[in-house]
């Protein structure tokens, strides 16, 4: 802790690292840009016309995609600041995923139900790598839901690992998604430690 000129304490907050990964689109730019209290970096591009290069089924809409990475800040309590990197969805940029995920405390794993299996790899990358990761469900007005036990059953996940139905444009429901991921590593270093 320091002390301005006025003699009052001021704090430096701690700041954690978040990956936000999922299949091509998840919603991990619109999590990241929900949620964000300064204007979040984005590296959006329009999608190739090449042939096979881009699969919209199920999201058809989609126009652009990130081709490094999204950035935004929150802050969870005074001592608490979460830097959000959103990480590329599609193949050929998870290249880029080793140094985005350098020092990260967590991530958050973006599904879809409409492309559940988009999610394996990012599921798959965490998992080798021991990184804590959450599941959430961008749940979209038009789209079919399916609860969470039902998701996570269907992504044969490790017991344990907390699966959130949230809407990613929603800031509160995309700030519940990253308290539950604080919460949730916690418990696991809580639980290492007692071991």
């Amino acid at each position: 802790m320091r002390s301005d000129r006025n003699g009052a304490s001021s704090r430096i907050p701690v700041a954690l690292k978040i990956l936000i990964a999922g299949g091509f689109g998840a919603g991990k730019t619109t999590m990241v840009g929900s949620v964000s209290e300064i204007r979040p970096l984005q590296t959006e591009e329009v999608l190739t016309g090449a042939e096979g290069a881009d699969d919209t089924g199920g999201v058809e809409g989609k126009t652009t995609t990130t081709v490094t990475m999204d950035f935004g800040r929150i802050t969870i309590t005074e001592d608490l600041q979460l830097y959000l990197f959103g990480t590329p969805g599609q193949d050929r940029f998870w290249f880029l995923w080793d140094e985005l995920s350098q020092g990260a405390l967590g991530a958050v794993v973006l599904a879809d139900t409409r492309r559940l299996a988009d999610c394996f790899p990012s599921i798959d990358y965490f998992e080798q790598r021991g990184t804590p990761f959450v599941v959430a469900v961008n749940c979209f007005e038009s789209e079919q839901r399916f609860g969470a036990e039902a998701v996570g059953r269907a992504l044969d996940l490790d017991s344990g690992v907390p699966v959130v139905l949230f809407d990613a444009r929603e800031p509160t429901g995309a700030r519940n998604v990253l308290i539950e991921l604080v919460e949730y590593v916690a418990r696991r270093q809580l639980a290492a430690a007692a071991h």
